[in-house]
C-alpha cells in the first residue's frame, strides 16, 4: 500500500496510469463527500475504500485532477478526485467490467492505443469544439 502523503503527486498519477495502461485493478482508499438521506452532500468527508478498475484520468474546469473509474463490488462508474485520494495499492488482476468508451466533448469516440493517441486524445478535449462549426461560423476565427 502506497501512501500519497508520503510521495509527489506525479509519483501517484504515474503509478495510476500505470494501472490504466496494464488494465489492472487498483484498492484505492479515498475521502469521499457524505450524502444526507434526501442524496444531498452534508460537506462532511467520510473514508472509503474501494477496488477500481481505472479508465480514464482527466483534469476538470476548476482545476481538479479526477479518476474515472468502474467499481469492482457495484460494476459501478466512480469519479475520485486525486487530492482525496489516501493510499492506493496496485493489482496484477486484470479487468473484468465493461467500461464505458473514452469520448470527447464534440462526441467523436477515441480509442487510445498509443502515447501519441493520447496526447491527441487530451488535445482533442482541450480544443475541439463543443459544436460542429458552420460557414456561418468562420467569423469567429479572425
Amino acid at each position: 500500500m502506497k501512501n500519497t502523503a508520503a510521495q509527489t503527486t506525479t509519483k501517484t498519477l504515474a503509478d495510476l496510469y500505470r494501472s490504466l495502461d496494464r488494465q489492472t485493478v487498483t484498492t484505492v482508499t479515498f475521502l469521499k463527500e457524505e450524502k444526507d438521506d434526501a442524496g444531498k452532500k452534508t460537506g462532511q468527508l467520510i473514508e472509503t475504500v474501494r477496488s477500481l478498475e481505472i479508465y480514464d484520468i482527466r483534469t476538470t474546469r476548476d482545476g481538479h485532477i479526477v479518476i474515472k473509474a468502474m467499481d469492482r463490488a457495484t460494476g459501478e462508474a466512480r469519479t475520485v478526485r486525486l487530492d482525496r485520494v489516501l493510499s492506493y495499492t496496485l493489482h496484477r488482476i486484470p479487468f473484468t467490467i465493461d467500461r464505458p468508451e473514452a469520448t470527447t466533448p464534440a462526441g467523436h469516440v477515441i480509442v487510445v492505443r498509443s502515447a501519441a493517441q493520447l496526447i491527441a486524445r487530451e488535445l482533442g478535449r482541450d480544443y475541439l469544439p463543443a459544436h460542429r462549426l458552420t460557414r456561418a461560423d468562420t467569423a469567429l476565427a479572425a
